[in-house]
C-alpha cells in the first residue's frame, strides 16, 4: 500500500488530481485507521489508466465509462471501440477547425508588412472578423 504522495508520483499525477479523481468517484482509496488515503496495486493501476486516458484527451465521463469497461470481464471490445471512435471523431473535427484558424491567421500574417507604419492587416482582419461575428457567426467545418 502507498500513501497518496507515492501513488501520485508513481503515475505522474499531482496529489491534488488524485484527490479530485477520488472525490468524483473515479478511483477509491482505502483509508487507514487514522483516515489517511492508502493505494494498493489495483488503485495505482486505475490511476495510471485514467492518467493515460486523460493524456489522450478523453473526457472524465469517457474515463468513467472506460474504467467501468476495464473492470468488466464480460465487456466486448466493440463497446470500447465505440467510445474511442467517438473521441477520435471529435479530435478530427478539432483538427479541421484548427487548420481553418491557422489558414486565416497565416493569411493575415503574410499580408502584414511588420514595419513602423500603423496600417496592419492583422488588426484590420481581426476587426473585420469581430464585425462579421456580430452580424453572423463564421462557419467552421
Amino acid at each position: 500500500m502507498m500513501n497518496i504522495g507515492d501513488a501520485s508520483k508513481a503515475v505522474g499525477l499531482t496529489v491534488k488530481t488524485v484527490r479530485y479523481y477520488e472525490d468524483i468517484g473515479l478511483v477509491a482509496a482505502h483509508r487507514s485507521e487514522s483516515g489517511y488515503r492508502r493505494y494498493g496495486v489495483q488503485e495505482v493501476h486505475k490511476l495510471h489508466f485514467v492518467q493515460r486516458a486523460r493524456s489522450l484527451g478523453f473526457s472524465i465521463d469517457h474515463c468513467r465509462q472506460l474504467l467501468s469497461l476495464y473492470e468488466d470481464n464480460d465487456r466486448t471490445s466493440a463497446e470500447v471501440k465505440v467510445i474511442a471512435e467517438s473521441h477520435l471523431n471529435e479530435i478530427e473535427e478539432k483538427i479541421i477547425e484548427l487548420e481553418d484558424l491557422r489558414d486565416v491567421l497565416a493569411h493575415l500574417v503574410r499580408h502584414c508588412a511588420g514595419n513602423d507604419r500603423p496600417e496592419c492587416p492583422i488588426i484590420d482582419g481581426l476587426s473585420d472578423l469581430a464585425q462579421t461575428v456580430e452580424r453572423q457567426p463564421i462557419e467552421m467545418h
